[in-house]
């Protein structure tokens, strides 16, 4: 038995006619003749009853037709799955990161990625959060690891990856080390080191200082965690991190969390749309390795 001889059959069987059929399938009426006889040979039974104009089914005929129009479906859904599985080979994928932000899961979802289509040209972008976001929606970014204020930006999918409280870091010496709580304006006392505008945590200390009626003297900016850290360790001022990106620089800088910002920064993958094939299975790379390096995510 073979796909064309079914292909053939369910030809007939919907066209009732021999010759519509033919032109259906762009053969020869004698071929799809001679197809369905030794398919019928094959079954044992004969599947139409040609004694009228009109060709119509037997019971063995009604009785398998609606299986050959299932394993036709088959084929077709079989041809599908190749077809994306093709057009990831041959596909491109623009990935976005926020400056500053190195991430080993990022890194490890790209390579499993890689390595399970490794024809996928794949180009990887650092710019500000709110230019990433921009991207996504422009279609020039295919997906991106922003950092961010709120958890979705409009018009696109997202995924959180981290989700942490500010955290104001000094060196030893500094009166804020001292306390064992830390407010928003205890921090904004003295001069700020933080990321520049444009970033997500940036977003959440200017939206919390804006809700309080604080004016922050922003003393340096620097898109590199390490950079902050080390400007803020030789006095030049507080550096305003999150928890995770405080947390190794502990053996020279006291570490407090600022209490009375409660909203908190985070880290997310976002998308326009998971319906490319690309986007949707560097999404599956991306839940596991995001997963298998903090067993507490979903």
């Amino acid at each position: 038995m073979e796909l064309r001889q079914l292909e053939y059959f369910v030809a007939v069987a919907e066209e009732q006619n021999f010759t519509r059929a033919a032109e259906r399938v762009h053969i020869s009426q004698s071929g799809v003749s001679a197809q369905i006889r030794r398919l019928e040979r094959e079954l044992g039974a004969e599947l139409f009853d040609r004694s009228a104009r009109s060709v119509t089914l037997t019971v063995a005929g009604k009785a398998a037709l609606e299986h050959a129009r299932a394993a036709l479906a088959a084929v077709e859904a079989v041809g599908q799955a190749v077809g994306e599985v093709t057009h990831l080979i041959r596909g491109r994928l623009t990935v976005g990161m926020v400056i500053g932000c190195t991430l080993t899961p990022l890194f490890d979802a790209l390579a499993a990625f890689h390595e399970a289509h490794p024809g996928v040209q794949i180009t990887l972008l650092e710019d500000s959060s709110d230019r990433l976001v921009e991207g996504v929606r422009s279609g020039a970014v295919d997906l991106a690891l922003i950092g961010a204020a709120t958890a979705t930006p409009d018009g696109l999918e997202a995924l959180t990856i981290i989700s942490e409280r500010l955290v104001a870091a000094v060196p030893a010496g500094h009166p804020l080390a001292k306390r064992r709580r830390v407010t928003l304006r205890d921090v904004i006392a003295y001069p700020i080191v933080c990321m520049p505008p444009g970033t997500g945590l940036r977003a959440v200390f200017d939206r919390a200082c804006a809700a309080q009626g604080l004016q922050p003297a922003i003393a340096l900016q620097a898109s590199a965690a390490d950079a902050i850290a080390d400007l803020a360790a030789r006095g030049l001022g507080v550096a305003v991190l999150s928890n995770s990106m405080a947390g190794s620089y502990r053996d020279r800088l006291a570490v407090r969390t600022v209490d009375d910002v409660e909203t908190p920064a985070l880290l997310a993958l976002i998308w326009k749309s998971a319906h490319h094939p690309s986007v949707r299975e560097l999404l599956v790379h991306s839940r596991r390795a995001f997963t298998e390096s903090d067993p507490n995510q979903p």
